[in-house]
C-alpha cells in the first residue's frame, strides 16, 4: 500500500489523482453489474423469439412451457423446457447427457418477467411438501458429489428470488 503521507507534495498529488481516479473508475465499472434486470413480458415469446432466430426451423412440444407459482406469491410464474425444441429436427439442442436446460422465469407485481435460475437437468416434479410447494430436481449424480449412474434427486424451495436447498439425494 502506498504511503501518500511520505511522499513530497509533487509527488503526492500525483499520485493522489490517479488513486482517486482508479477508485473512481472501479466504482462505474461496477454499475453495470448492480442495473436492474430488464424485465420481459412474456418469457415464452422471449424464449422462442430466440430460438427462431438460432434455428432454420424451429418446433416447440406442449411441455416447453410450464406455467406454476413456483415461489408461492400468488404470480404465474413460468419454467421454460428448452429439451421440448425441435431445432432443425434435432430435439433439445442444449442437452447434453446431463440433461437438458431448464429457464426459471418469476413474474412480478409491477408487470413482467425475470430469470432467477437456469439448470442442467433431466426434469422436475413440482410438489407440496409440509404445506410448502418444492421442487424435485432430477439431475446428473454429479451435482450430488456422486459418480454412480443413479440420478441426483435435489429438493428445492423458491422463496423470494433464491432456490434453497433443502436435501440431495
Amino acid at each position: 500500500m502506498l504511503d501518500l503521507q511520505r511522499m513530497p507534495n509533487r509527488i503526492r498529488g500525483r499520485w493522489g489523482a490517479l488513486l482517486m481516479l482508479v477508485a473512481a473508475f472501479g466504482c462505474f465499472a461496477a454499475m453495470p453489474a448492480m442495473a436492474q434486470q430488464k424485465l420481459l413480458d412474456d418469457p415464452v415469446i422471449y424464449e422462442q423469439t430466440h430460438f427462431r432466430k438460432e434455428c432454420s426451423t424451429a418446433t416447440f412440444e406442449q411441455d416447453f412451457v410450464n406455467r406454476i407459482d413456483i415461489n408461492n406469491d400468488g404470480l404465474v410464474d413460468a419454467v421454460v423446457n428448452e429439451g421440448a425444441i425441435v431445432c432443425d429436427g434435432d430435439r433439445g439442442p442444449g442437452c447434453t447427457e446431463e440433461g437438458c436446460p431448464y429457464n426459471f422465469y418469476l413474474q412480478v407485481a409491477e408487470g413482467g418477467y425475470f430469470m432467477i435460475a437456469t439448470a442442467q437437468m433431466y426434469g422436475y416434479d413440482f410438489v407440496k411438501r409440509f404445506g410448502n410447494m418444492v421442487f424435485e430436481l432430477k439431475m446428473h449424480a454429479r451435482y450430488c458429489d456422486r459418480t454412480d449412474a443413479a440420478p441426483c434427486l435435489m429438493t428445492v424451495r423458491v422463496r423470494g428470488t433464491t432456490f434453497l436447498t433443502i436435501s440431495k439425494k
